[in-house]
């Protein structure tokens, strides 16, 4: 009977130690996992909920003319099952970018599900001869493309290389604008500018060369078309027309100075 009440007394601690270790396993369950657990679920219900709710359901492009709509999306990487949330209006912006087309890019959300993009495109501003092959150039002087089916206006032509001869090709992008702010090239049929060194820079007006040299071209241009005037009246045959000295005009073959 005494060693019965010995091994009992024995394993009072024991089993209250067990308890012990229940009690604290049960308040780690209930105060730790079960609200870590909770929280996940949350976060992943909302995830689902998120997108669903805020699908990309539509894509609106305006201002483009030269590219299609597809191909600004393909430009994008929009894809299927976007999430307008998690869409980078900065990535898209720098995707489009890198097209010479255009010129600039805004991004908009419209929730729940409208992506609403803006564009700017440089416009065909001449047609750069490199050796035989057409390219579309913009008033920079960025190659947009290589002619090919697009349809454009009529454009001057620049005969020049823009790897090798920068400044000239330059200052030719500059004649052009000066031709086109004069209205010049409204009134011509064929404008070809031959710049391969500034100061030698030419034009081809209709078949009439002019000699345009560097610099001043709005002030050359308007004597041009005073000069014009005065040899279309004295049905002068003209071989080339040198606007390249300050204050007059020479013209060839007639063998003297028009003031």
């Amino acid at each position: 009977m005494l060693k019965t009440n010995r091994k009992a007394r024995k394993n009072v601690p024991v089993n209250k130690r067990r308890g012990e270790r229940l009690v604290t396993a049960g308040k780690y369950l209930v105060f730790v996992v079960l609200p870590v657990a909770l929280v996940v679920a949350a976060i992943y219900m909302v995830s689902r909920i998120v997108d669903t709710a805020f699908h990309v359901g539509e894509v609106v492009i305006t201002g483009n003319e030269h590219l299609t709509d597809e191909e600004l999306k393909s430009m994008a990487g929009i894809g299927r099952d976007e999430n307008l949330l998690k869409v980078s209006g900065r990535r898209i912006a720098s995707k489009i970018l890198e097209s010479p087309w255009i010129r600039s890019v805004a991004v908009r959300k419209e929730f729940p599900g409208r992506l609403l993009i803006d564009i700017r495109e440089s416009e065909p501003f001449a047609l750069l001869d490199v050796k035989g092959k057409l390219f579309i150039v913009d008033d920079r002087g960025t190659m947009l493309e290589k002619l090919g089916d697009i349809a454009i206006p009529f454009l001057p032509v620049i005969s020049s290389n823009p790897y090798r001869e920068k400044e000239a090709f330059h200052e030719a992008i500059n004649l052009a604008k000066a031709i086109k702010n004069t209205g010049l090239l409204s009134r011509k049929e064929r404008i070809e500018i031959i710049s391969h060194k500034p100061q030698e820079m030419s034009v081809n007006l209709d078949g009439i060369v002019v000699k345009v040299g560097e610099g001043e071209y709005e002030d050359k241009l308007a004597r041009l078309t005073d000069i014009e005037e005065e040899i279309k009246g004295r049905n002068i045959s003209v071989d080339y027309i040198d606007l390249r000295f300050a204050n007059r005009v020479l013209v060839s073959p007639v063998n003297e100075v028009i003031r």
